[in-house]
């Protein structure tokens, strides 16, 4: 394997809708787009894995077309993990350090973390992400880096994503099937933020949804950090099965009614304006009322609001999201969702669109391949983190050698 192929990153988003695929070149600290692909997903339902054979499948023709694009293999890639089986739980630890005062070390910090991490987890559950909250230096919270400062007792706020070990394993297992070697899983509302959040917005408060075909996941961010994550059982596609089976229409011809003509609200629709339904078999299409459309669809958005704005009272974060929320995926995209949203939430809300990358095409600036672009930024900081650490380990073994030569 060359050079070449050793600079590309690799990112896979296995939906319940379609399976993404993008591969950017990193060089000297800076990302490139260099190609992309996109399959129908099939064998998913509601986020996770339903039939093997068919999502390998998938996953196989979107990474073809990627190959073609970047005119270069995919033989690793990160993939991201979704789904109602998602669950995030805050945890806390420490050390003490001595009598006396001492200066911290990594060592120490990664000992503290790791006393934060042991809690007890049903088998069915595996950690996705530790993701540091807050340190506790002798009692004083707020430190974000204790390292090389001074104290004899060393706490720590985590926050631990976890999802269904074989929910995880399932994704993985298709990705490796395809060919490919997972690097990495990442939640995937966590790879978004990082296309979609504003940093204030993290300091302020604020509650990002990913409404997605299968799920709609969720995190909050408060005074920087991430302080609860989660996911709320309805997406995109019960929005379309409500239309198909109130239609009486195949579920393809739904989603395409949804798309073209949806509103979640029916006051503003015009009276009077109809609509071509297909019929199931060979029947004749039928001239429906495009408000039926809405009725069908305004409880369902009311509902998935309803449901967030308990999940989010349940958990006690709703009062502090001071920024608001912010709707990602593609099932945010429905017409008048943002409105029903304020006035459910009753908190700032907006579209998130994701942060380009060099010579990504436009098309792909949308809220729907925002978990995808996200995807990439996550990697490349992991990956620079990666090296960073390497560096260092490198550094601190040239000046052990060096001491030993004296």
């Amino acid at each position: 394997m060359g050079s070449q192929t050793e600079n590309l990153l690799a990112v896979i988003d296995v939906g319940s809708a379609k399976t993404c695929v993008i591969v950017a070149e990193v060089n000297d600290y800076a990302l490139r787009y260099r190609g992309h692909g996109i399959s129908d997903s099939r064998g998913m339902r509601k986020g996770v894995i339903a039939d093997l054979d068919k999502a390998v499948d998938s996953i196989k023709k979107a990474v073809e077309e990627a190959e073609n694009m970047a005119q270069a293999p995919v033989e690793h890639a990160v993939v991201g993990v979704a789904g109602s089986h998602i669950r995030g739980v805050n945890s806390h630890g420490g050390i003490t350090l001595g009598s006396r005062s001492r200066e911290i070390s990594r060592d120490d910090v990664r000992l503290a973390v790791e006393k934060a991490r042991s809690i007890a987890m049903p088998e069915d559950r595996e950690a996705l992400h530790l993701l540091p909250q807050e340190f506790i230096l002798d009692g004083q919270g707020g430190v974000r880096d204790p390292a090389g400062l001074m104290g004899r007792k060393l706490e720590v706020r985590v926050h631990i994503v976890t999802g269904g070990a074989t929910a995880t394993q399932n994704v993985v297992s298709a990705v490796n099937r395809a060919g490919i070697h997972v690097d990495d899983t990442v939640f995937e509302a966590l790879a978004c933020a990082d296309s979609v959040l504003q940093t204030d917005e993290r300091e302020l408060g604020v509650c990002l949804v990913d409404i997605g075909a299968g799920s709609t996941d969720l995190i909050v961010y408060y005074e920087g950090v991430v302080i609860h994550t989660g996911a709320v059982p309805i997406g995109g596609d019960h929005f379309t099965n409500d239309v198909g089976v109130g239609f009486r229409t195949p579920i393809p011809d739904a989603e395409n009614i949804k798309k073209m003509f949806g509103c979640v609200i029916v006051t503003r629709i015009p009276e009077g304006n109809e609509i071509e339904v297909p019929s199931v078999g060979d029947r004749p299409s039928r001239l429906m009322q495009q408000r039926l459309l809405g009725e069908i669809l305004e409880p369902r958005a009311r509902e998935l609001m309803e449901l967030l704005r308990d999940h989010l009272r349940q958990a006690g974060v709703a009062e502090l999201l001071g920024a608001g929320v912010v709707f990602t995926g593609g099932g945010s995209r429905m017409n008048g969702l943002l409105e029903v949203a304020d006035d459910v939430l009753r908190r700032p809300v907006r579209q998130g669109y994701p942060v380009p990358i060099a010579k990504l095409p436009s098309n792909l600036l949308e809220p729907e391949y925002g978990t995808a672009i996200g995807m990439v930024l996550y990697g490349h900081r992991a990956r620079q983190a990666r090296m960073n650490l390497d560096r260092g380990l490198g550094a601190k073994i040239k000046a052990l050698f060096a001491r030993q030569g004296t």
